[in-house]
């Protein structure tokens, strides 16, 4: 669920233990079902998958080094990231890779009713197959990651092209086993992976707070395929207690090693002769949620509880070095204040091994997108001299005077580089005002009310980076967004609530602008691009009350401002509040984007 569009960082070549072969030759995966069950055979030998997807961070081979070390043999990407380097840096250290190849979601646009898209789609996908099957490093095939959508998953057209995927795969290559990841295993999904899709060989399941049920789900709806867990960890922020303001109520970094733990002999262990093996979620950091919930990491590389879990678990033995044991912070008084109030918090930690410990304090606005489905998402940035005083043990912080709600980090740092964390939601009092301007992007904003939620397109081939410092029109960083597409288009939709296509009541009053302006650059020029607001049209339920665009924007290799025009625009609900779109040439496609707002 948590993996749509995850890129694996660069490779370092000179982290490669050993050179791959020129003439490589694939490496024969079987899928056996005997007396005592199911189990995979890779070269003849059983091979019981011990594993996680997401190798990010700074430097890629420098996590999938990690990730050896830590007593794992394999990785799972979910779309583009699997190229050759990857591969090879994955095969030089003995891991092998079940390669995702990405089928489009209709939440990001894509209609499987539509015969264009879907052949499209099934060229990528050969193209893909065809250029890596024989490499040594493949595993199996994961065709497809929560493809079918959130909410029954039956949809016969959806699944007639899952089954036709994975069909012309076998065709392509008969070495290697097809997966399907579906998001839990509810509704129609174990009927239509087990009894109506005959070119699926393996059932993988991501599940978080519900994995301790997933083998009674199984068993009820009479599955008879062997079943991968291809994403487990903490309880997702769509399962977390919340707060009276609807914010999710985030694990510590120890609770979160728990969850692994109990997760993983739930579903796994206790799974048998059913059980193939697990991928781990989350190697690496991520924001989604929050910027601390899925990554068994931080963003500086840091290793938590969630590592010293899994290499106990892969390995047998744990870390010499453990990391620091969290508790809940405690507040004092109510979490939820006046503008401008002081508050005090309270942590908890210690380190195993007894040694010292540092802490980090950081107050943030919250995200309010909690259910991003895997979509990458910006990191908000800290506000700044939020953090009046600040130990260890306690902080002093000064609420901003602004409404809204904003989460306070806590980081915790042993000296053998380990880390743990902690956070509460806060919430300060009052109805933010709407005034011009209105801010779609800007950095160091505190609350933006649109997200970047709606992808559109070929979105494998797109990523997004909402805090690039490479030379930003003002502040510290802008928005890059990126298309590796050759053909075909992409795009990305501010949308308010996130994940809005005209399903939900929401939107701003905008009434007033006269203007959507905001600042642009290609990375070399030349680029076009289409920019607008207002998508969602009738008969969606809650459309976007007027649109506007500008098409054809060629841009220049310095910054320029744009303007579309409101003139006569209704702005009275705009769920949308800014998009973009690229079309593929030869080569990638980068543009930036800056100071995106309304104004008059």
């Amino acid at each position: 669920m948590r993996g749509a569009l995850i890129l694996a960082a660069p490779l370092v070549a000179g982290l490669l233990l050993r050179p791959v072969p020129a003439m490589a030759q694939a490496v024969a995966v079987e899928l056996q079902q005997t007396e005592q069950g199911w189990q995979l055979l890779r070269d003849g030998q059983p091979y019981f998958i011990r594993g996680a997807g997401g190798v990010m961070g700074t430097d890629g081979a420098a996590s999938l080094a990690s990730l050896k070390a830590a007593g794992a043999n394999s990785v799972r990407t979910w779309g583009s990231d699997a190229n050759e380097d990857f591969l090879d840096a994955a095969h030089a250290l003995g891991l092998t890779v079940a390669v995702g190849l990405w089928l489009g979601h209709e939440r990001h646009g894509f209609d499987y009713r539509d015969s264009a898209q879907v052949q499209a789609q099934r060229q990528r996908i050969g193209d893909k197959v065809r250029q890596i099957k024989d490499h040594p490093a493949v595993l199996l095939w994961g065709v497809g990651n929560e493809m079918e959508g959130f909410d029954a998953g039956d949809d016969p057209v959806i699944w007639n092209e899952v089954n036709a995927v994975a069909a012309m795969v076998k065709a392509l290559d008969p070495a290697h086993p097809t997966m399907t990841v579906t998001a839990f295993a509810h509704g129609g999904r174990v009927e239509f992976v087990h009894r109506r899709s005959p070119a699926i060989d393996i059932h993988g399941v991501n599940a978080y707070g519900s994995a301790g049920s997933l083998l009674q789900v199984l068993r009820e709806g009479q599955a008879t395929k062997p079943v991968v867990l291809t994403e487990f960890g903490p309880i997702g922020p769509w399962e977390a207690q919340q707060t009276s303001w609807g914010a999710p109520l985030e694990q510590t970094s120890t609770q979160k090693a728990a969850a692994y733990r109990a997760h993983y002999a739930a579903a796994v262990t206790a799974g048998g002769s059913m059980s193939l093996g697990a991928y781990a979620f989350l190697w690496g950091h991520k924001m989604e949620g929050t910027e601390t919930w899925f990554g068994m990491s931080l963003a500086d590389g840091s290793p938590t509880a969630a590592v010293d879990a899994m290499t106990e678990i892969w390995s047998g033995t744990p870390p010499d070095n453990l990391a620091p044991v969290v508790r809940p912070l405690a507040l004092t008084g109510s979490t939820e204040v006046e503008p401008g109030a002081r508050i005090q918090v309270r942590a908890n930690a210690t380190d195993p091994e007894g040694k010292a410990l540092r802490a980090q304090w950081a107050l943030k606005p919250e995200s309010g997108d909690y259910l991003t489905g895997g979509d990458s998402r910006a990191t908000p940035p800290a506000i700044k001299g939020a953090v009046v005083a600040s130990a260890v043990e306690q902080a002093t912080v000064e609420m901003p005077d602004t409404p809204g709600a904003c989460r306070l980090y806590y980081t915790v740092y042993d000296t053998g580089g380990k880390a743990g964390t902690a956070n509460i939601p806060l919430r300060v009092l009052g109805e933010p005002a709407t005034l011009m301007p209105v801010v779609v992007y800007a950095d160091g904003l505190e609350n933006m009310p649109w997200a970047p939620s709606g992808w559109m397109g070929q979105t494998d081939k797109l990523s997004l980076d909402g805090q690039n410092t490479d030379n930003p029109h003002s502040g510290e960083a802008a928005i890059k967004i990126r298309y590796t597409g050759q053909f075909g288009w992409a795009g990305i939709a501010w949308q308010h609530p996130a994940n809005n296509w005209g399903d939900l009541p929401g939107g701003l009053d905008l009434v007033g602008a006269n203007k959507l302006e905001f600042w642009a650059r290609g990375a070399y020029g030349g680029e076009t691009v289409e920019v607008g607001m207002g998508l969602i049209k009738a008969p969606k339920p809650h459309p976007d009350s007027g649109s506007a665009k500008l098409s054809g924007v060629v841009l220049k290799h310095t910054w320029q401002r744009y303007t579309v025009p409101l003139k006569g625009v209704d702005l009275s609900s705009i769920k949308t509040g800014f998009y973009v779109t690229l079309e593929g040439r030869q080569s990638p496609v980068t543009i930036y984007l800056d100071d995106i707002r309304f104004t008059r």
